[in-house]
């Protein structure tokens, strides 16, 4: 393999870019109208205009892109995350063209890329499942009799679904029917396929997955779990590894069961298998993404593996690098993702212009991201600016460096997860461990609590600071006074 071209944009392309770059294999990056002039497109060996804004005129163009790659010369695709990267019709066209698609195969894809059908798949190889039904519901009567037998609360979901589209909570009979309706039509509209299906809430869930790898000689292994229960909209926010509540023995169960998953379909590359965790420490399959995840840099933080190297050697027919009992966890590693958003008005977007950008650096801290100062946060895409990720040799010195980091990045012009990121990592919840995908719900229906309380805690440092200053400014009277200088004066000009 010596050139491959990333199918993305943004931070994913960067650092793919930065890996290609070590590996001596030559990039070709593709760029919108949005993306002419940004970091990706400048640090690729090769660039290519795909079309206008819009991902749907540019990032989503199979065919046009697939004939830059012929004119190019390029035999290697990498998809990043989002976009075409889990769409078995592209992956498959990326194959018939002779080209290395550097992922799974399109089939793995199609049995994992439907929640029903990776329930089906899963289920004979002992994987432990959600309560609730594998198949497809849309009479909204038979919907109620299963919900009826499993008992409330219920989520009704989209079999096609992600990112929290088409699913809906439902915790009385009364409100099954209106729900059910809401969820298929998100996912009408989403996925252009309304197929749902119910399944048991889980009380108090922890949303936590495992980092797979598998080869084309048959060799898997689990690179250990992400605890990504901090959420807003279903869609991760904070990321960390490894978890807080799993114990060795859980660990091993959870990888083991995540392995066989990857046996389910035959998997290839890398992979990601998402699991619930009940208040019990009972784990159930929720899904499984058939691509690199956002949150990767924590897993390479703590085994101190390059994720997007194995998925390259895997792809041109190499042994994975290593072997199970090889693998270690070395500290602990957390995410803060950076997006563009009012956390005061629901975590909107708040796209604007960086007038200022600077990023924290120092001692195990790194920033992924795809904008330099005077960029645009365009409208077409995910509001992300960039993940904020840093490790520790334990999870208390990683939240203490993240919160420091946190300080340190300067951004001005638009608002910014960062606050929020920062409230959550000194909140007692987090700092303990004992939380769910509930802690926007439980701890942050008013938003004005996260400014008050960082108000307060501002004040008190303040307040210490003037006590320290008043000191200085006595001392320094003290011993100027016979020689009639103005303390203040010495003091202002030191």
């Amino acid at each position: 393999m010596k050139k491959v071209l990333i199918a993305n944009r943004g931070e994913i392309a960067r650092r793919v870019i930065r890996t290609l770059k070590k590996m001596d294999i030559k990039s070709v990056a593709i760029y919108s109208d949005a993306d002419a002039n940004s970091p990706h497109v400048l640090e690729a060996d090769e660039a290519v205009y795909v079309g206008e804004s819009p991902s749907s005129e540019s990032y989503l163009k199979q065919d046009v892109i697939l004939d830059y790659c012929k004119k190019f010369g390029v035999d290697g695709i990498h998809p990043g995350y989002g976009f075409l990267s889990e769409n078995a019709e592209f992956a498959r066209k990326v194959k018939n063209a002779g080209i290395t698609f550097i992922g799974p195969s399109p089939e793995a894809m199609e049995v994992m890329g439907d929640k029903l059908s990776a329930k089906q798949a899963v289920k004979d190889f002992g994987v432990p499942l959600v309560p609730g039904v594998d198949r497809a519901i849309t009479d909204v009567n038979e919907a109620k009799s299963i919900a009826d037998q499993i008992g409330y609360p219920v989520l009704i979901k989209a079999s096609a679904g992600g990112g929290g589209k088409g699913m809906r909570l439902v915790e009385r009979a009364e409100d099954l029917e209106s729900q059910m309706k809401l969820a298929q039509n998100e996912a009408r509209s989403s996925f252009g396929n309304d197929a749902c299906f119910v399944e048991k809430f889980v009380t108090k869930p922890r949303h936590i997955e495992i980092q797979v790898f598998a080869d084309n000689q048959g060799n898997t292994v689990y690179l250990f779990e992400r605890e990504c229960s901090i959420q807003r909209r279903h869609q991760k926010v904070i990321e960390e590894a490894p978890s807080a509540v799993l114990t060795p023995e859980l660990r091993k169960e959870m990888g083991e069961a995540a392995v066989n998953v990857c046996k389910a379909c035959n998997y290839s590359g890398a992979g990601t298998v998402e699991f619930l965790i009940d208040a019990d420490l009972k784990f159930y399959f929720l899904e499984m993404n058939t691509r690199l995840q956002v949150e990767h840099p924590v897993t390479e933080e703590i085994t101190g593996l390059d994720l997007v190297e194995w998925q390259i050697r895997v792809a041109r027919g190499e042994n994975l690098p290593l072997q199970q009992e090889e693998l270690k966890i070395n500290g602990h590693a957390i995410e803060v993702r950076v997006y563009a958003e009012d956390t005061l008005n629901g975590f909107t977007p708040d796209i604007g212009n960086l007038k200022r950008y600077r990023v924290p650096s120092g001692e195990s801290v790194r920033v992924d991201d795809a904008f330099t100062e005077g960029m645009d946060i365009p409208i077409y895409y995910d509001p992300m600016i960039a993940k904020l990720v840093v490790w520790g040799k334990d999870r208390k010195s990683a939240i203490r460096r993240t919160i420091k980091a946190i300080d340190e990045y300067q951004i001005s012009g638009l608002k910014t997860t960062l606050d929020f990121g920062k409230y959550v990592l000194k909140h007692d919840a987090f700092v303990s461990g004992d939380f769910d995908t509930n802690f926007v719900k439980h701890y942050f229906e008013d938003p004005k609590i996260m400014y008050s309380k960082m108000q307060e805690e501002e004040e008190v440092l303040t307040h210490g600071i003037n006590q320290i200053w008043d000191a200085i400014i006595e001392d320094a009277n003290n011993e100027y006074a016979s020689k009639e200088i103005s303390a203040s004066w010495v003091v202002k000009r030191s």
